[in-house]
């Protein structure tokens, strides 16, 4: 019988899977983050804000880039990246000329 995945273990398993869209998740939730709390702030100009409001989700998006490649560079050391890859490739089912 096969064992129950936690949350947080199907969500590292998606992160992992979908990491080109987990930044674009965190850029794009940071900026509006951003923009929700610079609004709040009443002594800012306009472009003050969106200014601001970029920096932030600027520096959420390196972060999350620098922690996606910290992923990907253990995935790699671990063999985990090869594992999908050959599920993907199915590389059982094709024999190969000598």
């Amino acid at each position: 019988m096969a064992e129950q995945k936690s949350t947080i273990e199907s969500l590292r398993e998606w992160v992992v899977e979908h990491k080109l869209r987990t930044v674009g998740c965190l850029w794009l939730s940071g900026i509006a983050g951003s923009i929700a709390y610079n609004w709040s702030q009443p002594n800012m100009k306009t472009s003050v804000k969106i200014i601001h409001a970029r920096l932030h989700a600027q520096a959420l998006t390196l972060a999350a880039l620098a922690g996606a490649a910290v992923v990907e560079y253990y995935d790699h050391k671990s063999g985990a990246k090869a594992e999908r890859v050959a599920k993907y490739l199915n590389l059982g089912s094709h024999p190969h000329k000598d």
